[in-house]
């Protein structure tokens, strides 16, 4: 099969991506090799790596991290879900232009000012501590429900406003001709601007998620003994930091490739508009 023929443009950019692609690899490598090097030349090397690097600890207590972190992976796929659903109805209330309807878009705009303006650890510990404190019977004074809703309301808002931008984004001609068919404002929503907008913030969605996935770990505060208690607990029984670093590597194994994939999904989706 005979190759394509390129252009001389098309051969200029080409050698311009491998020689960016080859200083891009060389500069990585040459950092690389001087951590190596230099980090081990320091006076208190010894003392970290006992601590923070032990393969020991890491090889005994790596099994349990990972099985603590299934309980990290069940938070986030109950609340995944929840976050959706909510942010959507709070984007689709913040659209709302009857004037009938303005007390509920006033509330989706406090609701997304509050939850966005306050630190999502205080209201962790403001909805975990608080609500069972009321005295309610079990079960619903579980830390893993109340720590679920804490992260819910506060995710909802940001992912409520990426869903708004994507809603607010779809040209006003599409409503228009939604109009024109005879579609009212709730059916254009539905079968016209939803579908667009939704494919739009795919992406920045991803990234709220893969945040998502890291702040599950705050619910240890309140209580679930997920992967960063555990790894706290092999720290006190050991005396070692390098549950620790077992722990960010989990972490890491997870949400590396997941940004990468939305990141995939972002130059995709530029490339479409270009």
């Amino acid at each position: 099969m005979q190759r394509p023929v390129l252009t001389r443009r098309q051969a200029y950019e080409a050698r311009v991506r491998r020689r960016a692609t080859l200083v891009a690899g060389g500069s990585t490598l040459g950092v690389l090799a001087a951590l190596l090097i230099l980090v081990p030349l320091a006076p208190g090397w010894p003392a970290v790596k006992k601590s923070f690097f032990n393969t020991q600890v890491f090889a005994d207590t790596f099994p349990g991290l990972l099985n603590a972190f299934l309980l990290d992976v069940a938070i986030f796929a109950w609340s995944a879900p929840l976050i959706f659903a909510l942010g959507l109805l709070v984007a689709l209330a913040r659209d709302v232009r009857a004037p009938a309807a303005y007390p509920l878009r006033l509330f989706a705009i406090l609701y997304t000012d509050i939850f966005r303006g306050v630190p999502v650890i205080l209201v962790i510990y403001l909805v975990g501590f608080g609500i069972p404190g009321l005295g309610l019977p079990r079960p619903w004074n579980s830390p893993y429900i109340w720590g679920t809703v804490a992260l819910v309301l506060t995710y909802a808002a940001y992912v409520s406003e990426v869903f708004r931008t994507g809603i607010e984004g779809i040209h006003q001609s599409q409503r228009a001709a939604a109009a024109s068919l005879g579609l009212s404002n709730s059916d254009a929503m539905r079968f016209v601007i939803l579908p667009q907008a939704i494919r739009k913030v795919v992406p920045a969605n991803m990234n709220l998620f893969i945040a998502l996935q890291k702040d599950v770990a705050l619910l240890s505060f309140i209580g679930p003994v997920e992967i960063f208690r555990q790894a706290g607990v092999y720290k006190s029984l050991m005396a070692n930091f390098t549950p620790y670093v077992g722990a960010a590597l989990i972490f890491l194994a997870i949400t590396i490739p997941a940004t990468r994939y939305a990141d995939y999904l972002m130059s995709k989706q530029l490339k479409a508009r270009s």
